[in-house]
C-alpha cells in the first residue's frame, strides 16, 4: 500500500508508481523489535496445516520446514482435542555476523483440532517426511444397526418373568 494512497489520495496513474518514501519508511522499520516479535507471532499463529477427511480415515499435514521429529509434540488433550506442538530454535548470533534480512521465524508454535466422534483415538499415527508432518487418525468402523424384533407384553404371549411378577403381586394382594 502506498503511502499516498493511505492519506486519501484517489486511484489515478501515479498510483501505479512506486513510492520512494514508503520504501525508506518500510526499510526503516523492517527489523525492528516490534517487527520481529509480529513476525514471530504471525507465523506460530500460521503454522499451515491441511486436514482432509477420506472414507477410512482424517489426514493432518503441516508443513514444518527445518525441524526434526523430536521438535514436534502431537497429543490429545481434552477427550478429543488433536494438538499439535513444537518449537523453532533461534539461529546462534555471532558479534562477527552481520545480518541483512531475519525472515525466517523462531518459537513455539501450536495447533490444535477438535476431532469428530468418528476418530479413533487408539490409532493414531504421526511421521515427520521431508518438513511435513503427517498425521493419520482412522475412523472407528461404524456398526450396522440390524433389526431386531421386542417382544410385547400382555395377553397370552405374555413373556415368563411378567407373568410371574403379576402372580406375586396378586398373590401379596390376596394376604391382606
Amino acid at each position: 500500500m502506498a503511502l499516498s494512497s493511505f492519506f486519501g489520495r484517489r486511484n489515478n496513474m501515479w498510483d501505479t508508481v512506486a513510492d520512494p518514501l514508503e520504501a525508506m519508511v518500510l526499510t526503516l522499520f523492517d527489523n525492528a523489535p516490534a517487527t520481529s516479535f509480529a513476525r514471530d507471532a504471525r507465523a506460530v499463529a500460521s503454522t499451515s496445516v491441511d486436514w482432509k477427511e477420506t472414507p477410512s480415515e482424517h489426514v493432518f499435514k503441516a508443513d514444518l520446514p527445518g525441524l526434526r521429529k523430536e521438535d514436534v509434540q502431537v497429543q490429545i488433550e481434552d477427550g478429543r482435542m488433536l494438538s499439535i506442538r513444537g518449537q523453532r530454535k533461534k539461529e546462534e548470533v555471532q558479534k562477527t555476523d552481520t545480518w541483512h534480512r531475519v525472515e525466517r521465524s523462531s518459537g513455539s508454535f501450536m495447533r490444535k483440532f477438535r476431532l469428530p466422534e468418528s476418530a479413533d483415538l487408539d490409532h493414531i499415527t504421526a511421521k515427520v517426511d521431508n518438513g511435513v508432518l503427517t498425521v493419520v487418525v482412522p475412523k472407528v468402523e461404524k456398526k450396522k444397526l440390524e433389526a431386531r424384533r421386542i417382544e410385547i407384553g400382555g395377553g397370552a404371549s405374555q413373556p415368563a418373568a411378567i407373568a410371574n411378577e403379576e402372580k406375586a403381586e396378586q398373590n401379596g394382594a390376596a394376604r391382606l
